[in-house]
């Protein structure tokens, strides 16, 4: 796959991973998502990929809502953002699409910005100087410096605890204890 070591990708990359973690196995493929599966804290807990391009991921997301009979509140959308620095995270229960498609597809399928969502930054040293369309199109579709790539697999576990925690404690004790520089501040706990 050509830009699967993109900034571009790194929410495909982080979902992978947490599905291997989880354990999550294939429930159904459609043509907008794969869907996987796993149980966690005696609940279903589901692993959505949209198949659409980024831009409809809010297609996948309400078709999964409707065959399960979930309500916005029972998600978390986790999704890259090369507009926050590498490494942090940013947990929210609503709020606009901060430019980003996908989550403007998610609002607008949904129909409500009130969706629980979980942005990992990827922004790193190289980004463009001057934000033009191209040269912001052409730095998420390079691929991660060496170094990033270095650290994506204690980025992704990061993750993966932030969300784990969600399910587990909610939205508040969640946001305070992960929405930080997951890097800058690991040596200080």
């Amino acid at each position: 796959m050509r830009y699967r070591e993109t900034r571009h990708n790194a929410g495909f990359l982080a979902l992978e991973y947490m599905i291997e973690r989880f354990k999550a196995e294939r429930r159904e493929t459609t043509e907008e998502y794969e869907c996987y599966q796993t149980m966690f804290c005696d609940a279903p807990l589901l692993f959505l990929m949209p198949q659409t391009y980024m831009n409809n991921s809010g297609i996948a997301v309400l078709e999964i809502m409707q065959k399960n009979g979930l309500a916005p509140d029972d998600l978390l959308i986790v999704y890259d953002d090369f507009q926050i620095p590498f490494g942090t995270l940013r947990l929210r229960p609503s709020g606009t699409d901060g430019g980003h498609n996908g989550i403007a597809s998610v609002i607008e399928n949904l129909e409500t910005d009130v969706i629980p969502r979980l942005r990992f930054g990827v922004g790193g040293t190289t980004i463009p100087v001057h934000h033009s369309h191209e040269s912001m199109a052409e730095y998420v579709l390079s691929p991660f410096t060496k170094e990033e790539m270095e650290l994506l697999p204690s980025l992704f576990s990061h993750l993966n605890d932030a969300c784990a925690a969600w399910v587990l404690w909610g939205m508040q004790r969640t946001m305070s204890r992960y929405n930080k520089d997951f890097f800058s501040s690991a040596g200080a706990e």
